[in-house]
């Protein structure tokens, strides 16, 4: 397609009464092509198209850590970076209790899960969950949950972290006898 449009300007220039035609249309060939920048493919969640997640992606932010957002190719996900430093995808399955660290940052818990070179960051206490991807060693991940936290605040909370000290103590057992 790039050669043909190619060779159709270079016809055009030639011909002088054409030249009025070539600019507008090596203009909007122009813009056609940066329009087709390649989309970040992400698989959406099994419940992407929860109504709930959609007050969150409205207030996502256009960077995250200086990563500028890019388009991506699935309902309720949303990318940063290029390539992607920062995947997030809204409908992920809602955690149950864990013994996976978990952080409270701007009033959104948080579980924290390191995979080789990758952190995976779910929100708890929220339904439906929401979950980051970031690669290790390439942004913040202080930053990014400081950041995106306010958006994800718009999903309702429905409980949050406890450590032990939050439990009620177990009350004391005396043998039966």
């Amino acid at each position: 397609m790039l050669s043909a449009l190619t060779d159709m300007l270079y016809y055009m220039l030639l011909n002088s009464r054409s030249w009025r035609i070539a600019v507008p249309f090596a203009a909007s060939a122009l813009l056609m092509l940066t329009a087709c920048a390649p989309s970040v493919t992400i698989n959406e969640a099994k419940d992407a198209n929860n109504p709930a997640c959609a007050p969150m992606m409205v207030a996502l932010p256009d960077s995250l850590a200086d990563a500028k957002r890019r388009t991506t190719s699935s309902q309720a996900t949303a990318a940063w970076g290029d390539p992607a430093l920062v995947v997030l995808r809204c409908g992920v399955p809602v955690l149950g209790p864990t013994t996976d660290k978990c952080v409270t940052v701007n009033g959104v818990d948080w579980v924290l899960k390191q995979d080789d070179e990758t952190w995976t960051i779910t929100s708890y206490g929220r339904n439906p969950a929401t979950e980051l991807v970031l690669k290790e060693n390439t942004v913040p991940s202080d930053t990014v949950l400081t950041q995106i936290s306010t958006a994800v605040s718009k999903i309702p909370s429905t409980g949050g972290c406890v450590g032990l000290g939050d439990l009620p103590a177990a009350a004391p057992t005396t043998p039966a006898g």
